[in-house]
């Protein structure tokens, strides 16, 4: 029979304690990740993973990342560290499609309900990540605290469709007009609601928005994503914070020194749970 280390034992006992005073202790699968303590379970008949701080900040902020867990993770290990909770649901490459949103409200529902995590996450989308990330907090502009772009897909003519400068997916292009339901491929070049078109319900409650690109992104080009949703959500009224690293390409994503990441995130928070 397997064991858990000690360590992870204790850390996982602590989190359970802790989870109850406020919430329902994680269900799932305990393991370790990268020295915290990592729950897998599913809602919705999808596969989920909450990761718990060591001594969670008060009213339990966490960071919901929508896509490719783990991979580029500097953000999330300092969020850890200071207190956050971060959140993953597995709902297939599916581009941010109607379904895959319809599973992350019952993510949000249990996470912010039996769990007790905070009302407004950080969504967090890496490259097409962004596609979720935009898709949810358009819907819900009201239960986000930021948006955290990274080389985010803004606009999927773009990226996977390769109707700009970039070569596309031809692949995900495909799948993507099949998990949206539309009929054809015009259809989806006449879509209202790609992230840099739909950014009115954010900008009227306020949002802020932080992207980390590369701008010589090859794959998913600045020009044609950030760039214009920038633009757009200026002329909305919104606040956006673009960190430009020149001449890097789509990889690699984040921040080497993440702080400036880190320290807009933290400046949203509500005072009572500033660290």
């Amino acid at each position: 029979m397997s064991r858990i280390p000690l360590t992870l034992a204790l850390a996982s006992s602590m989190a359970a304690v802790g989870a109850a005073e406020t919430g329902a202790a994680f269900p799932g699968t305990a393991s370790d990740y990268r020295g915290y303590p990592r729950y897998d379970f599913t809602v919705d008949q999808c596969p989920c993973i909450v990761v718990t701080p060591r001594a969670a900040l008060p009213g339990r902020p966490w960071i919901w990342r929508a896509e490719f867990f783990d991979a580029f993770p500097q953000v999330d290990l300092v969020l850890l560290a200071k207190g956050f909770h971060l959140a993953y649901m597995n709902v297939g490459n599916t581009f941010g499609c109607p379904s895959a949103m319809a599973h992350f409200d019952r993510f949000y529902e249990a996470l912010t309900g039996p769990y007790g995590l905070a009302a407004k996450p950080v969504l967090e989308g890496l490259s097409r990540g962004g596609l979720y990330v935009y898709a949810w907090g358009a819907a819900h502009p009201d239960k986000v605290l930021c948006i955290l772009g990274d080389n985010p897909v803004c606009d999927f003519k773009s990226w996977p469709g390769g109707k700009g400068k970039g070569p596309g997916s031809p692949g995900d292009w495909s799948k993507l007009l099949t998990d949206y339901g539309f009929a054809s491929e015009q259809e989806a070049l006449a879509y209202p609601k790609n992230p840099i078109d739909n950014l009115a319900s954010l900008a009227q409650h306020k949002v802020p928005l932080l992207h980390l690109c590369g701008d010589a992104d090859e794959v998913v080009p600045y020009a044609e994503n950030t760039v214009i949703l920038k633009e757009h959500y200026e002329k909305l009224g919104g606040r956006i914070k673009v960190i430009v690293k020149p001449g890097l390409g789509h990889h690699p994503h984040g921040l080497e020194d993440p702080t400036p990441a880190v320290d807009f995130i933290l400046a949203l928070l509500p005072a009572p749970a500033a660290p």
